[in-house]
């Protein structure tokens, strides 16, 4: 029985030892407002992903994280607006994020009821810019300046 404890906990070294794939999406409204979700855990805003599941690529895993987190319809990536994996982005784990923008339609309303509190669609000028949640204030930067990030 101890050697098959001991199997087990190196199974898990080794699979815990490697990043987790994630997406997060920036949700743009018809009217150019932009969707945020506010977190249980921290309270803060950010914007709708989470992990991509066994079996997915990128763009089901954000298609389904949006409607799963907002009921928000995923219409069209537009770009990519970077690929974040510095192993202190997450305080849980270590991600790589697949951060991209999204044209959505639909209405707003928190479906995941264990992971986020609120939603809101806000304007430009009306984001918490300084203290979203992770890093997402640096997911924001770089959308809005145009850039595609490799970090």
């Amino acid at each position: 029985m101890l050697q098959l404890w001991r199997f087990f906990q190196a199974g898990l070294r080794v699979i815990l030892r490697h990043p987790i794939t994630g997406t997060c999406i920036i949700p743009v409204l018809p009217d150019g407002r932009i969707v945020l979700v506010q977190r249980r855990d921290n309270g803060k805003w950010s914007m709708p992903g989470g992990l991509v599941e066994w079996g997915e690529d990128i763009t089901t895993s954000a298609q389904r994280e949006l409607a799963e987190e907002t009921g928000l319809n995923l219409i069209k990536i537009n770009r990519l607006v970077g690929v974040y994996s510095d192993p202190k982005r997450d305080p849980r784990f270590h991600s790589i994020c697949v951060v991209m923008e999204a044209t959505v339609e639909g209405e707003p309303e928190v479906h995941d009821t264990l992971e986020i509190s609120a939603i809101r669609a806000f304007t430009l000028s009306e984001i918490p810019q300084g203290d979203l949640s992770h890093d997402h204030d640096r997911h924001l930067a770089d959308y809005l300046n145009g850039a595609t990030v490799l970090a």
